[in-house]
């Protein structure tokens, strides 16, 4: 792409006061660097993909007021992480992860176990088992 035809369409990143750096070429077709602000295509692919997590979370919160998941599927959820990158970052087996993602099971995890989880999502226990999806 031009960089004269680089777009500069309005995007989320405009509201954050913030620039995407793309490549380029100048007018000897020079690979180069330039800021935009964003473009449509782009922004609504981003879109969409908001809408789909939106909508993930919001199915993880119903599961779990419906007793069907415990709160970790939906601060998983919530945190843009699936079960590898949570079982990364408490430091448990993604069998056992996936384990706890069922009430029952989540009902009896040690407040040990369940620091790792809070900590993960940035959350005190407390919120963790006293989340009701309600």
């Amino acid at each position: 792409m031009k960089k004269q035809d680089l777009p500069q369409d309005e995007s989320n990143l405009k509201s954050a006061n913030m620039t995407e750096v793309v490549y380029v070429t100048d007018e000897n077709d020079n690979y180069t660097t330039a800021n935009s602000i964003g473009w449509e295509a782009k922004k609504l692919a981003l879109d969409e993909s908001m809408a789909l997590i939106n909508e993930r979370i919001e199915e993880a919160r119903q599961n779990v007021a419906d007793q069907i998941a415990s709160p970790i599927i939906y601060f998983m959820e919530l945190n843009k992480m699936d079960l590898s990158v949570l079982s990364a970052y408490v430091g448990i087996w993604q069998w056992r992860v996936k384990r706890h993602t069922k009430p029952k099971v989540f009902k009896t995890l040690s407040d040990t176990v369940l620091k790792k989880y809070a900590d993960a999502f940035e959350i005190t226990v407390s919120e963790l088992k006293n989340f009701d999806g309600k």
